[in-house]
């Protein structure tokens, strides 16, 4: 009910704003590049101010409902130099101004939001932030987001093949480290992995946005390793627009047409904006029939799963307010067979069922030159079912098992509440004051009685500019917990100097924390294979972390641009949750605090153009803690390497792009304490991953994607760890993928 309260209170403030501003005019256009050739999904902000479009496939664009006056519109695009324009507007008129781009200057700059104060350049952001663009996504004619981010520096996943799911990683720290963001909107994960990242439409999605290490100043906890902010499409021009998408893509070598065996993608979605007005909707269904591999038995190496993803957008903007409603559903199945037993010929079946709903509504309003205020209100309802099923394989009939823990439901709810406002006292001073609220509440039978975990938050930033060189952000985050003792404040600090016209340094320092989640709270989970408890008396973890980088502006001509951000960081974690066992039934594992756990390293990226070859290439070399190293003579750090190469060439005489995708990850050095007590190293093996597409435009409506994926074939990976005993075993080879495969896709675009 306070969801609703909230969205249409928000509804009667816009009708009201609306009717002050009734006077208004409207700048539209065309953006080109030198040839006169339409820009697609160029970015289009009025400076000063959080409204921005993207140029459709024609080109154009158009801002409604401006109030009378002078404008400044910033316009960018991957692989073009950026360009501001001055505009004048004049109620119930509409001012046109077409804007050419041009390429022979490269301009990677592109605009960015994620905590940023106003959306801005790359080059002016206090962080360092790495961006995945539209052309790169759609390059890489994945079916998920793990299929865009896994070429990236500093990212793994693991895949744990009994549940289905896949986690990240990121510089070195586990996935509940890394806070999900869509649209700015944190996801809600049922526990300690970011399964988020796998039920998301990667159709709907325009834009990734990377920001390392902790950022729980502006977004709270989960954020000590860093955020990934997933920005989706936005309405273009004044148009009625139609997508449409559908791709087929075998699973190693097992493919069937339509449905069953192979990666099966359709999706569809609608856009129209009109007087301010702007609404979206459009749904998707990825099917993946699993794959047989190495298995000899019923059971998949990779069980099949079936999603349902929808979403539906409905705004209103005016002059410098806007206000939207966005919703996302899901409905994922994952079918687990299981072994036959050998003596009844009977096999237990696993159905995992999740369904999520995420409402949020979001408000701008840029009250004056000085000051803007922005409101997140966000609900999501989120349940995971286990479904168990004996199946007699001698007579095909199917049955419920009623074994202990079988057959259950866990539901997990979260409701947030941000405000922010962002006051430029002068020209060298800027604030960001804000208030968040969340609330988290659970139930289920392996969930143990709680009336939920409700956390206020106060928190604060200032930009100040002593010169025009240097830029220092401080901030400071209050927290009240109901259930855990939180830190009483975290501080940040990260500061930019512009060094020379082409080199700018950044350093930070920041105090990150991660509350434990109810999961890691509340959740009992026992049968015949698992024996885990939570632990209500948990504390909240929390680091300090240190970063640094450098980005040069190697070259820049007229064909040809090269920038290197070398960079470096270390993170020192207190009261790390993991898994441990009872000191009072040393058969149960439960989650405790342990003492401390480290990561630091370096990276380099490299973003490049020459001629029509345009990409990133990098290296990273990352440490993490070994926990045993101050009983035995051991490094202290387990080092592995990673190089990565995102390269998209354009054939111009025959309209076509050509688009790898490469990454080698080193191998993984561990640890391990044997039965005797002695220390064993153990290694995770190294491998290669190589993508090829092609790309080409079809008509005005088509585009025509093609490819191979795993092109090298890597399945699993050879690892010598030894049972640890813990909840989740990291023994035996470890599932990377279902190997090589190949797929063919077609996309719509139509507009009117």
């Amino acid at each position: 009910m306070a969801v609703h309260s909230i969205i249409r209170y928000a509804f009667f403030l816009s009708l009201t704003i609306g009717h002050v501003w009734a006077q208004t005019g409207r700048v539209t256009g065309k953006v080109t590049d030198e040839k006169g050739e339409a820009v697609e999904a160029a970015s289009l902000v009025i400076k000063g101010t959080n409204y921005g479009v993207s140029s459709d496939q024609e080109g154009r664009y158009v801002f409604n409902n401006l109030k009378s006056g002078s404008y400044e519109i910033r316009v960018s695009r991957v692989g073009m130099k950026s360009v501001e324009r001055a505009v004048q507007v004049q109620a119930d008129q509409t001012q046109m101004l077409d804007i050419s781009l041009h390429t022979e200057q490269t301009d990677f700059q592109e605009i960015v939001v994620t905590g940023q104060f106003e959306p801005q350049s790359l080059k002016q952001s206090v962080f360092q932030v790495r961006t995945i663009d539209l052309e790169r996504i759609q390059a890489r004619a994945a079916t998920s987001l793990v299929g865009v981010l896994n070429t990236e520096l500093g990212i793994r996943f693991s895949n744990d093949m009994a549940m289905g799911t896949s986690d990240i990683q990121l510089m070195g720290m586990t996935g509940r480290n890394v806070k999900i963001l869509l649209d700015g909107v944190p996801m809600l994960d049922r526990g300690d992995t970011r399964e988020s990242l796998n039920q998301i439409d990667i159709n709907t999605i325009a834009r990734i946005e990377i920001v390392e290490g902790p950022m729980s100043v502006s977004y709270g906890s989960d954020a000590l390793a860093g955020v990934i902010n997933l920005i989706t499409k936005k309405p273009g021009a004044e148009k009625f627009s139609v997508m449409a998408r559908v791709q087929e893509e075998s699973v190693g070598n097992e493919y069937e047409p339509g449905q069953g065996k192979g990666s099966h993608l359709n999706s569809v979605g609608l856009s129209w904006q009109r007087k301010g007005w702007f609404a979206s909707a459009g749904g998707s269904r990825n099917d993946f029939g699993g794959w047989q591999g190495y298995s000899q038995t019923r059971t998949p190496d990779w069980h099949a799963k079936n999603q349902w993803l929808g979403n539906g957008t409905l705004g209103y903007r005016k002059d410098h307010f806007s206000i939207r409603y966005r919703l996302d559903g899901l409905q994922e199945t994952i079918n687990a067979l299981g072994a036959a037993n050998a003596n009844t010929n009977i096999a237990r079946d696993q159905n995992f069922i999740t369904k999520r709903l995420m409402h949020q509504g979001q408000a701008e309003w840029k009250a004056s030159d000085r000051l803007s205020l922005n409101a997140i209100a966000a609900y999501t309802d989120y349940s995971r079912r286990i479904q168990t099923t004996q199946m007699d394989l001698n007579t095909g009939r199917r049955t419920l098992s009623l074994g202990e823990g079988e057959q259950d439901l866990a539901s997990f709810d979260n409701f947030m509440v941000r405000a922010t406002a962002q006051y430029r006292l002068t020209h060298q001073w800027s604030f960001q004051p804000g208030l968040e609220l969340n609330h988290d509440q659970s139930s289920g039978a392996r969930i143990s009685a709680n009336s939920g975990i409700t956390d206020l938050a106060f928190y604060v930033s200032s930009e100040w500019k002593p010169t025009e060189t240097i830029v220092i952000r401080p901030g400071l985050r209050f927290i009240h917990n109901s259930v855990y003792q939180a830190p009483p404040v975290i501080p940040s600090i990260n500061t930019k100097f512009a060094l020379t016209r082409k080199l700018d340094f950044r350093a930070s320092y920041a105090r990150g924390f991660r509350s434990p989640a109810l999961r890691e709270l509340y959740f009992n989970f026992f049968d015949a294979s698992h024996s885990i408890q939570g632990n209500p008396d948990l504390k909240a973890e929390y680091s300090n972390s240190f970063n640094g980088s450098f980005s040069w502006e190697v070259l820049r001509t007229k064909a040809s641009y090269l920038n290197l951000v070398p960079g470096f960081f270390y993170n020192d974690f207190h009261n790390l949750i993991a898994y441990g066992n009872d000191p009072v039934d040393p058969r149960i594992m439960r989650t405790v605090n342990i003492d401390r756990s480290k990561t630091t390293g370096g990276t380099l990226n490299t973003v490049v153009q020459w001629k029509d070859l345009q990409g990133s290439v990098g290296y990273s070399y990352i440490g993490r803690f070994n926990q045993l190293s101050a009983d035995a003579d051991i490094p202290e750090f387990n080092w592995a390497s990673e190089i990565n190469a995102n390269l998209i060439y354009t054939v111009k005489s025959i309209n076509t792009k050509l688009n790898l995708f490469y990454k080698y990850t080193g191998k993984r050095t561990s640890y391990q304490t044997a039965a005797d007590l002695s220390v064993n190293l153990a290694q995770t093996a190294a491998f290669h991953w190589l993508d090829f597409s092609i790309s080409k435009p079809l008509l005005k409506v088509l585009t025509l994607n093609a490819g191979v994926k795993n092109i090298l074939d890597v399945t699993r990976l050879n690892n010598t760890a030894t049972d640890s005993g813990s909840a989740h075993s990291s023994s035996g080879p470890i599932p990377q993928s279902y190997g090589r495969s190949y797929f063919l896709g077609l996309t719509f675009n139509w507009s009117k």
